[in-house]
């Protein structure tokens, strides 16, 4: 049975759920305002093993339909043009979600992303994030909460090359998701399928890979 809170989160973030077999497009107007980071995100898509919802700004609907009824083919690489955006990447990925975080040790603090120290992908959060130091006070790895809607939260984990190895990632993230399921909300994690250091932090940390994939067009 699906989680009361991921179900909550895919039918507010996309616009409807659940997909039935077969892809639906729909339209909602959470397509055309700006998300957490305030940039768009003008077409979201997720897919579970029995079926895919496609979530587009409500007048672009008729377009994205028509290129649906020609098959999966032609569909993503036409999408960012479809919803008037030919200049923003698609990206796929694994769309992970957790409700049992690994019991890992806690390993960061949460505090203000805007320190000058921290990588600039962190300073777009407007909330705490959590981070490890070494010693001196210099950043090693954070995660960032892209809080979607009250509903579902999408963690985002980064950490510097000469840090990497030390399970550094994986203790932040299942840190950052039994904060997320306290927040009552249901902890989220996207990677792009050739990421397999990204797949083994998720694996580690209690967000299994179920089969569910992404397609989003957004900014860099």
């Amino acid at each position: 049975m699906l989680d009361r809170r991921l179900h909550l989160h895919l039918v507010t973030w996309l616009g409807q759920w659940p997909a039935g077999p077969g892809l639906h497009v729909v339209g909602t107007a959470r397509r055309s305002r700006p998300a957490w980071d305030r940039r768009l995100r003008p077409a979201v898509a997720v897919a579970a093993p029995d079926g895919a919802v496609l979530s587009v700004p409500p007048e672009r609907v008729p377009a994205v339909r028509a290129l649906a009824a020609n098959g999966p083919a032609g569909l993503w690489s036409a999408l960012p043009r479809a919803v008037g955006h030919p200049g923003l990447p698609l990206s796929e990925g694994i769309f992970r979600w957790c409700t049992a975080p690994a019991a890992l040790p806690d390993v960061g603090e949460w505090t203000d992303p805007t320190d000058p120290g921290f990588p600039s992908w962190l300073h777009l959060f407007d909330r705490e994030v959590l981070v490890v130091r070494d010693a001196d006070g210099h950043y090693l790895a954070g995660v960032g909460v892209k809080r979607h809607d009250r509903y579902g939260h999408e963690l985002a984990v980064g950490t510097v090359p000469e840090a990497r190895g030390r399970g550094l990632a994986r203790r932040l993230v299942a840190q950052a998701a039994r904060r997320v399921l306290d927040e009552g909300a249901v902890p989220t994690y996207l990677h792009e399928p050739r990421n397999t250091a990204s797949a083994r932090v998720a694996e580690a940390a209690g967000f299994p890979d179920r089969g569910w994939r992404s397609h989003i067009v957004h900014p860099d």
